[in-house]
């Protein structure tokens, strides 16, 4: 097991990943790829005659896969796939031409951006620039002074004759960093650590452990790793032997892609380019989810929330609501609580009248108490143990009653489950939240036959795919709030991290994990602001509501209430005056998710997006920037100070105070609770509107654009109505800004700029304009 704390009970779960067997002392077993023949090669490649070291013909195939992208495949059938593409695909690889050169020695697979260079006896693959330079190279196997082997290459292993998993290596030079591999809470530099791709229902955001894996990894040197298998692969990342990067994939065969860069927003380009790009959320999205909490839950107290939250003038969009909806001890059989919620027609009705949209909780498991449970036992809608009767496992770990699990490779189980779900968007419910779905069991068997190790990791896949598609057809958009996910998830946006807990530390971790994911190719990530688990002490509760607001995606949530009002007076004033902060920005903050759905870059971008040759920028994960233009630095300890780092390249200007810093260095800041460090690069040209209850549907209107420092600078803005570009020109005592495109600015603003920087004169499209004083993004949010 992967989680074993010293002197404490171990940790088990029904669905547990299997462990790889540990061959005895001077037991054989590894069978290496040693040298290759040229059995073909074609416009998009070469095939590769090889024979193990221990007599088994294989077949390597190099190839491009698009232009920087290089795909490599060992197996010993030409035509294996992973076994977890029976249920789903999970890269949907392009032929592209190779430029492809054979001599005696070596074979060149050139596909514009990145270069394979293979050499035939003894073997080995070179990955290259087109400057001939080196990206990275195979790791040959290296033993120690006894002889026994520390590294496995580019090769197979077998325990009893039973092949276990396919194997690869890179050697990884000693300041090389990784990045990537999901949601991972750990430290954002993965070297020394190990990477398990299993989907757990983690506990928290506070271990190894997540919800959310993706087979991919970033090199600050320029390039990412992919593999696709959907099975339980494992990256040892310089664990084992500080000088390789290890690759274990227990499925059919190894089949993984080399992505050249050279930027970290290149190789995530190509990344979601092989898996899909990420899907966009309406609009309402990205403002202020309110939930119910994890407690009982009533018609009457809904309506009375939205009441409070109105009439508090609380930015909020969706309501959400959660397990209680039901009732208790029949989840998840999608079906209102009648006793608790009368007339839920009404009510949703009554909350559209108000502006919110309405979101409800749901997984794909149904407690045996549900009264839908026989009848779907007895169509066989469920998972099954080997011996065929019905799994009922234990995916509440205790706390509530054991489940079957929706057997989403069946139709008929697609179709049934389907149909639970598209009255309750017919009622008029906007959305729901996905949770749960890494509860499939190892020795589990699916209508299509595959084992549960095979379907394990790609049923939250499957599971969001029948929820989306019924979402689309009844309510016009796709948009899920997801806790777990696997490669291509990032076509179910929203994602959130899960139950952690309430407390400072969690708030660091739940940190790194995103910037984890969004280094994943997963853009529209989000967290329950205020931690899930336990009731936060009020000075983190607005902590957490700040970095809520300024992530890609905010929803109050935990197992106590996070409203607002039910916090001392200080606290909801600054927790609802970030909420704020965040419908002021809303027309930044959607150009920025256009730009990530587009691209794939994070919305919630590690500092290494921007400038990765500062390699400062590869270790610091506490801080971000949201989008290009803001610098986020949440504050993760009670007394208030942090230490900042401002990227290279630009100066930084202070959000509150409008003081200005050069970048590549720290500041040791002390923010008072009513703000958090937040700094915006010089020359950012920034779109404000005034927050409204709501995000709204329509074009922005009244738009207040503020210049950083009144210097030259660039954007744009993307709309409902059409893209509009904005570029700001300071010619001497001269500011000029020109926009071309359908946005109306009302008025101008500088900020950041002393005495001896403003402009004598302010023209905005020719037009000269009375420049607005401004006194910083907190002073005026309130």
């Amino acid at each position: 097991m992967p989680y074993r704390p010293p002197l404490v009970p171990y940790e088990t779960f029904v669905a547990d990943p299997p462990e790889l067997p540990v061959r005895a002392p001077g037991e054989g077993g590894t069978a290496v790829v040693s040298r290759a023949e040229v059995a073909g090669t074609d416009p998009h490649g070469v095939t590769f005659k090889a024979a193990l070291a221990d007599g088994v013909t294989t077949v390597v195939r190099v190839d491009a896969a698009g232009d920087g992208v290089i795909r490599v495949r060992l197996a010993e059938d030409p035509q294996a796939r992973s076994r977890s593409a029976r249920a789903v695909p999970l890269v949907h690889p392009r032929t592209h031409p190779a430029t492809v050169t054979v001599n005696d020695r070596y074979v060149r697979v050139a596909a514009g951006a990145v270069v394979a260079e293979i050499q035939l006896d003894p073997w080995r693959i070179r990955f290259l620039r087109p400057d001939g330079s080196l990206l990275v190279e195979q790791d040959p196997g290296t033993v120690d002074i006894s002889g026994r082997r520390r590294t496995l290459p580019f090769g197979r292993s077998t325990a009893d004759g039973v092949r276990l998993a396919w194997h690869e290596s890179f050697v990884a030079p000693g300041d090389e960093r990784f990045v990537g591999f999901g949601e991972k809470f750990t430290p954002l530099d993965k070297r020394g650590q190990r990477a398990l791709m299993w989907n757990f229902d983690a506990f928290g955001s506070e271990s190894d452990r997540s919800h959310k894996n993706v087979p991919f990894y970033l090199s600050n040197r320029g390039y990412g790793v992919l593999v696709d298998s959907g099975l339980p692969v494992q990256f040892d990342v310089c664990q084992s032997t500080h000088s390789a990067v290890q690759i274990l994939v227990p499925d059919d065969l190894l089949d993984y892609y080399l992505l050249a860069g050279p930027s970290p927003a290149e190789v995530l380009d190509r990344l979601d380019a092989l898996t899909g790009r990420p899907y966009l959320p309406p609009r309402w999205a990205f403002g202020a989810w309110i939930s119910s909490g994890f407690y009982p839950d009533s018609q009457q107290k809904v309506l009375e929330r939205a009441r409070r939250i109105r009439e508090r003038d609380i930015p909020c969009d969706v309501l959400h609501l959660d397990c209680y909806w039901q009732v208790a001890g029949r989840w998840s059989d999608l079906r209102w609580d009648a006793e608790a919620f009368p007339d839920p027609a009404g009510m949703l009705e009554a909350l559209a009248e108000q502006g919110f949209r309405v979101c409800l909780w749901m997984n794909p498991y149904l407690m045996t108490d549900s009264p839908r449970y026989a009848d779907a036992e007895r169509a066989g809608f469920f998972l099954r143990r080997p011996d065929g009767s019905t799994y009922v496992a234990d995916v509440w770990h205790g706390s509530y009653p054991a489940s079957a699990i929706v057997d989403l490779t069946n139709p008929a189980a697609v179709d049934w489950f389907s149909g639970l779900l598209r009255p309750l968007l017919e009622q008029g419910v906007a959305v729901f939240k996905t949770d749960f779905a890494e509860g499939v069991p190892a020795d589990a068997v699916a209508h299509n036959g595959m084992t549960g190790v095979e379907l394990h990791n790609v049923y939250t896949l499957l599971f969001n795919d029948v929820v989306a598609r019924v979402t689309e057809e009844v309510a016009g958009h796709r948009t899920v709030w997801a806790r777990s996910s696997y490669l291509g998830g990032q076509r179910h946006s929203a994602q959130w991290s899960g139950d952690v807990n309430a407390t400072w530390p969690a708030l660091a971790s739940t940190l790194r994990g995103g910037l984890s994911h969004g280094l994943s190719g997963v853009p529209f990530w989000s967290h329950d602001t205020g931690g899930f688990h336990g009731t936060p002490e009020p000075d983190l509760y607005v902590r957490w509501s700040q970095f809520g607001a300024l992530s890609p995606l905010v929803r109050l949530h935990g197992t106590t209430s996070r409203l607002p009002w039910d916090f001392p007076a200080e606290a909801e004033r600054h927790a609802v005056a970030a909420l704020r902060l965040r419908y002021r920005l809303m027309p930044y903050l959607w150009s920025a998710a256009v730009r990530a759905a587009r691209t794939g870059a994070p919305m919630m971008r590690a500092l290494l997006v921007d400038t990765p040759d500062d390699p400062t920028a590869w270790t610091t994960d506490l801080q971000y920037r949201l989008g290009t233009d803001l610098l986020v630095a949440p504050v993760t300890d009670p007394s208030g100070r942090r230490d900042v780092y401002l990227p290279v390249g630009d100066d930084w200007i202070d959000a509150a105070t409008g003081e200005r810093h050069a970048g590549g260095r720290y500041l040791s800041v002390a923010v008072p609770l009513s703000r958090m460090p937040l700094f915006v690069r010089r020359g950012a040209l920034l779109p404000l509107v005034a927050p409204d209850a709501t995000v709204g549907d329509g074009p922005f209107r009244d738009v207040t654009l503020v210049s950083w420092g009144a210097v030259d600078g660039a954007t744009v803005v993307h709309d409902v109505d059409g893209d509009t570009f904005i570029e700001a020109v300071r010619d001497g005592a001269e500011l000029r800004i020109r926009t071309r495109g359908p946005l109306q600015v009302g008025q101008l603003v500088l900020a950041g700029v002393g005495d001896a920087g403003l402009p004598a004169r302010s023209l905005l499209n020719g037009a000269v304009v009375t420049v607005v004083p401004f006194a910083g993004l907190f002073s005026a949010q309130g």
